[in-house]
């Protein structure tokens, strides 16, 4: 037997985008076959491709690779003469009684390999070819969806396809993570095709607002109100991101949190209070919660006509409007702003005289 034929196997299984875990023999005692330094490529199936010892230990091995090629998180396990095949936790090493009479212990490092998670863009907007760009460096494989679209439009795209037909994608794409980034243009037909893939996270790259609209639309339609309710938008951290480049950075932010199982930041409900990068407008392709506090700004205080009772009075009245919603603030178009850093002021409206407005 080969023992180095694991080198040839990984690269194969690689190449195949199939998963595998690569296991190590740290420590062995005689009398084992073996050796401190063998190594071996398993898969989920119970293949062993190399050397890691001989068949009392294999059991142990293939019970625990199908275990990481679970989760993706490395063990170390021991395998020791028992009278029972028992195991038992001992700190970070997963111990397991061998019944076998050759004896010996051997110590092994199991480390998953698992292939490369597919990220699908849809899409073909400034906000879509820059996450394209950014996210094969987090070593995400990337698939696009944009109709009429051609592989030379996103030469870094592991795959383009050219329709957004959502029957079409379904049937030709798996992948966990979804990114719309449509920005007006398909955007409905963008997030059908989202929602056909049934995807593990899936973020929407818009206004809260404009996302409004398009999930109601998308409940209307016969979509599953669940599923609709899973779509974060508007999507991305909540960096200050104002150009393409910032807002793809951001959403894949979220997305690389997602895969590594943390909560972000980024919150999942239309109805929060949300700003562009200048102002709460619909046609916003970015937009970040406003803090939980706004600043009032003072109204200037004049000495004729009571204007300091004046002032006091307006500032008492408008004081609500500090935890109002964006929704609401809105709707106060001549009192209110909401600013780049998301702060929302309160504007004195311009009085051609002391008394007189």
């Amino acid at each position: 037997m080969n023992r180095n034929e694991w080198i040839t196997q990984a690269s194969r299984l690689q190449s195949a985008r199939e998963a595998f875990a690569l296991v190590t023999v740290l420590s062995a005692q005689a009398p084992t076959s073996g050796k401190a330094g063998d190594k071996a490529v398993v898969t989920a199936d119970g293949k062993i491709h190399g050397w890691i010892g001989g068949g009392c230990a294999q059991p142990a091995v293939i019970k625990t690779v199908r275990r990481a090629l679970l989760d993706g998180q490395p063990r170390k396990i021991r395998i020791s003469p028992a009278d029972e095949s028992a195991e038992r936790e001992l700190g970070d090493v997963l111990e397991f009684g061998m019944a076998c009479h050759s004896g010996g212990t051997l110590e092994l490092f199991i480390d998953p390999v698992m292939p490369a998670v597919t990220l699908t863009v849809i899409g073909d907007s400034p906000v879509a070819r820059a996450l394209v760009g950014l996210a094969p460096r987090v070593g995400l494989r990337v698939a696009v969806v944009a109709q009429d679209a051609s592989a030379a439009d996103f030469p870094e795209a592991d795959g383009v396809w050219s329709s957004d037909d959502a029957a079409s994608v379904s049937a030709q794409l798996n992948s966990p993570f979804v990114v719309v980034a449509t920005q007006g243009r398909r955007d409905l037909q963008g997030l059908k095709a989202a929602l056909a893939l049934q995807p593990q996270g899936l973020w929407f790259v818009s206004s809260a607002k404009k996302a409004a609209v398009l999930l109601d639309n998308l409940r209307a339609s016969g979509e599953d109100p669940a599923a609709v309710a899973r779509i974060v938008a508007p999507a991305g951290e909540l960096i200050g991101a104002q150009t393409p480049e910032e807002i793809a950075l951001s959403v894949l932010t979220s997305v690389v949190a997602a895969r590594r199982g943390r909560e972000t930041q980024a919150s999942n409900s239309i109805n929060s209070s949300v700003s562009s990068n200048s102002s709460v407008s619909s046609n916003s392709n970015s937009s970040v919660s406003l803090p939980s506090v706004q600043q009032i700004a003072p109204v200037a205080a004049k000495t004729c006509c009571g204007g300091a009772q004046k002032a006091k009075a307006t500032t008492e009245a408008l004081a609500p409007v500090a935890t109002a919603p964006a929704a609401v603030l809105q709707s106060v178009p001549e009192m209110t702003s909401v600013g780049a850093s998301g702060v929302a002021s309160v504007v004195a409206p311009a009085k051609s005289s002391c008394c007189g407005g």
